[in-house]
């Protein structure tokens, strides 16, 4: 949910994607959040973001595309999806209170250059519920990496949006397919009366 993805000015309207079809999940994603907080339960928020020197950022990546801007430029927010920048950071209403742990990650994936997966087992965590932006890139990414760890995910779907609808919607048919190969998906709604 960051401000680089969601807000005008950010690296995905450098792409020349609409983000407010990615703004209009925000309440939504308040409101999971909400039921985390009151439940107790553990929150992980991620942010796709590089060092200043971009060291941790392949040409692959930053060189693909014909954005406005690429990584690393400075934007109306900073620069692009660099650590520190105001643009790399959380929509206001998604930002990690005090105690919830936040992780850079250089990559789509949260579990790549990072110590998620060291957290969620220190945690004793094997049940993942994802949220995010864009289903089809980070949100997937990273549930296909923590399948691959053997954990048991669950995608909520009005907390997640993409740039393209078609995208997300093929992306959730792939996460939930042959059984929930990847994992399983349902609306806030559904998930919030079921733990009451």
């Amino acid at each position: 949910m960051q401000r680089d993805f969601i807000e005008h000015g950010g690296f995905g309207e450098s792409l020349g994607n609409d983000v407010a079809r990615l703004a209009a999940i925000v309440p939504t994603v308040v409101d999971l959040l909400g039921l985390f907080r009151a439940k107790g339960w553990p929150i992980i928020h991620t942010r796709e973001c590089h060092l200043p020197d971009l060291s941790d950022c392949p040409p692959a990546k930053r060189d693909r595309g014909n954005p406005l801007l690429r990584i690393g430029e400075e934007g109306p927010m900073g620069r692009l999806l660099v650590r520190g920048s105001p643009g790399a950071d959380f929509v206001p209403a998604c930002a990690a209170l005090p105690g919830e742990v936040v992780i850079d990650k250089p990559g789509k994936g949260m579990f790549w250059h990072t110590p998620v997966h060291d957290v969620l087992e220190q945690k004793g965590i094997t049940h993942l519920v994802f949220a995010g932006v864009t289903t089809e890139v980070c949100v997937q990414t990273s549930m296909r990496e923590a399948n691959d760890r053997g954990f048991t995910c669950l995608l909520v779907e009005d907390a997640t949006e993409s740039y393209f609808p078609a995208f997300k919607a093929a992306a959730i048919e792939m996460i939930t397919a042959q059984g929930a190969i990847v994992g399983w998906s349902t609306p806030l709604k559904t998930l919030a009366a079921a733990v009451g």
